[in-house]
């Protein structure tokens, strides 16, 4: 996994979120949304709302987000203290929540978190559920995110903090609740089924082994990856102080199943505790004789006490994680790892990991190695390890790409540079991110991006499995959409880069690796892409497919495609219905809207005005509800009525 700072570190059993992404064609639809939670501080009182520590929370009517109270939240004298409510009572393991804060300053501006505070017997846990967002005294800032609990629990408390100030906030209109989950999809092809070349698998945290995603988990993958639950700050917090809490759990899980496991990972320069890189004196490491046999008895020591732990219930190992650095003369990241020890860490690694799990191949991971710089560097790397008698087994490259990075011939070059050492290949973390810079945001995925997306899994999948000798497993990193690291990183805002959506449904990207025939339709094979009129009484030249693919306390997402049914294209479009239900459009693409009262009319966007005989363009938007959600009845196009399917 590439590197994370570390207050942006979100722990995988929690992912931002600005909407419940639904389900693609022949999924099932969404239930009516459940809300658990509202604090909307209106009756003069804290509502059970406490501070973390020796701050003070109070009924405030000086500032509000709506109606005329909030509450303020005062006497911070660190930036983890803040607003916290108790919610054992209100969560319910493996149920994933969509949970929304209102906050502001009082004065001045910081970033400030959503987070979940968990203890189980007296060891506490922290779960980011929104990372760092800009707020300022002069406007009240929405925090939205999902969590899921994915064990059992005495404590659980959700709070409000802040990155490094400490000055007073206010938070209101806080509301949590959940939509009920949709069965997991038992009639399509299992992803292991389809692609038998290579074991294909998952990273997973906790969330990932309970409901309906330990079902999914099951259905699709061959083998899993604890995705931080091995690294050095899970299984080694003090020195010689080890607990496998986070990962026992989903050693068990594996085992029960019959999933195979691949270990990640022994060495990082990240997520190490700060005590690994302190001398005897005190003071942090440098390049001296003794701080060097400090620092490799203590990685010998982790490597064999976490490798022996396991034993041969892993078979792979990610014995080091990112070791090059291309902007360096030499190629190697300049960690502290290396600046104390050279390159004598890593054959300590691999000599001892060798020792400890016999049995099991040894990996040296890092991210772009499709950058032929970077490509080199490791090539020049494992070749010179590999003459001295270091025992490394493989490369694993991430492949955490986006839907226009990199192409299928950088990737091939890629894999064919490591073919000459007789090394195996792996791909360890892949996803496919729907944004090509960190300037976009889309509140919920755009078809396109989502289409163009299932194209980059159909290309990259068709790739790998031509080389079943050279790669040797692929596996995701993530499950489904709900749960991915994208979120909140490289900057916070909804992302959806792996196979199955937020709601556990499968995406166009599932049938790109799975039968790339049905990315359009998701539909049975042979079904028709463009409806059949000939059997729907009332049409005109037009058909409107409209879908609530997303639902939650006060909003949903809608996708809507239109066909263009008749014998002659269209140079532009205009589409109209009415609601019924009193919902109201608040963000739309791929398209212009007006709304006046429950009329709504979309015309098409500068680039998708033009539809071909039998072909679509489709937009998507969101929107708020009070008393009901009911879909339009009827849909014209240029004054038209339109088939509604």
């Amino acid at each position: 996994m590439r590197a994370l700072p570390r207050l942006a570190l979100a722990l995988l059993t929690a992912t931002a979120t600005v909407a419940v992404v639904g389900a693609t064609a022949g999924a099932a639809a969404d239930p009516p949304p459940v809300t658990v939670l509202t604090s909307d501080f209106e009756d003069g009182t804290s509502q059970g709302w406490a501070g973390r520590s020796a701050e003070t929370v109070a009924h405030s009517t000086a500032v509000a987000h709506s109606g005329t109270g909030s509450l303020l939240v005062s006497g911070r004298t660190a930036s983890w203290q803040g607003p916290s409510l108790d919610v054992l009572g209100t969560f319910e393991k493996g149920t994933a929540y969509t949970i929304s804060v209102w906050v502001r300053l009082a004065s001045g501006s910081d970033d400030a978190r959503l987070s979940v505070e968990r203890r189980t017997g007296e060891v506490a846990s922290y779960d980011q559920v929104v990372g760092n967002t800009a707020v300022t005294g002069g406007a009240w800032v929405n925090l939205t995110g999902r969590y899921t609990l994915a064990t059992d629990v005495e404590f659980l408390r959700l709070y409000v903090e802040t990155a490094s100030t400490t000055g007073d906030l206010y938070i209101d209109d806080v509301t949590a609740g959940y939509v009920p989950a949709l069965p997991v999809q038992t009639d399509i092809p299992s992803v292991k089924d389809v692609v038998t070349e290579f074991p294909v698998g998952a990273a997973i945290t906790g969330a990932e082994i309970v409901t309906g995603h330990g079902e999914l988990l099951t259905k699709h993958f061959d083998s899993v990856t604890p995705g931080n639950a091995l690294k050095w700050d899970a299984t080694e917090p003090a020195e010689n102080t080890f607990t496998y809490a986070q990962a026992d759990p989903l050693m068990a899980f594996a085992k029960a199943n019959g999933l195979a496991v691949r270990g990640h990972t022994l060495v990082w320069h990240n997520q190490t505790p700060a005590w690994v890189f302190t001398g005897a004196d005190g003071e942090p490491m440098t390049a001296t004789a003794e701080d060097k046999a400090l620092l490799l008895a203590r990685l010998e020591n982790h490597i064999r006490n976490v490798a022996a732990h396991y034993g041969t219930d892993i078979g792979v190992w990610d014995v080091v994680n990112e070791v090059i650095d291309e902007s360096q003369p030499d190629g190697l990241r300049r960690s502290q790892w290396y600046t104390v020890a050279g390159l004598d860490y890593l054959r300590t690694a691999f000599r001892v990991a060798r020792e400890v799990a016999p049995h099991a191949k040894l990996y040296i991971n890092d991210y772009n190695t499709n950058v032929p710089a970077k490509r080199d560097f490791l090539f020049a790397l494992v070749q010179r390890l590999k003459a001295e008698g270091v025992p490394i087994d493989g490369v694993g490259h991430q492949v955490h790409i986006n839907i226009g990075w990199p192409t299928v011939a950088e990737t091939q070059a890629m894999i064919d540079r490591f073919v000459p050492l007789g090394i195996d290949q792996q791909v360890t973390e892949m996803d496919v991110s729907i944004y090509t810079g960190d300037g976009e945001s889309f509140p919920a995925p755009p078809t396109d991006r989502l289409l163009k997306q299932a194209y980059v899994y159909r290309d990259m999948f068709a790739l790998f499995r031509r080389y079943p000798g050279e790669i040797t497993s692929v596996t995701l990193w993530g499950l489904a959409d709900d749960n991915t690291w994208l979120d909140t990183f490289p900057v916070t805002r909804k992302d959806a880069p792996l196979l199955f959506d937020t709601r556990l449904q499968a995406k166009p990207a599932y049938w790109g690796v799975v039968d790339p025939s049905r990315i359009e339709t998701g539909t049975s094979p042979g079904a028709s892409a463009s409806p059949d009129t000939s059997t729907n009484p009332g049409t005109g030249s037009c058909a409107v497919t409209y879908r609530v693919t997303g639902s939650w306390p006060g909003g949903f997402q809608a996708d809507v495609k239109v066909t263009n049914t008749g014998a002659t294209a269209l140079a532009s479009w205009r589409l109209a219905w009415q609601f019924t239900g009193g919902q109201q459009i608040g963000q739309l693409w791929g398209g212009l809207h007006t709304q006046s009262g429950p009329a709504v009319t979309v015309g098409n966007a500068a680039w998708n005005g033009g539809i071909a005989a039998g072909g679509s363009a489709s937009f998507g938007f969101l929107g708020s509800w009070t008393g009901g959600n009911p879909v339009p009845a009827a849909f014209s196009l240029g004054g038209t009525a339109c088939t509604v399917l």
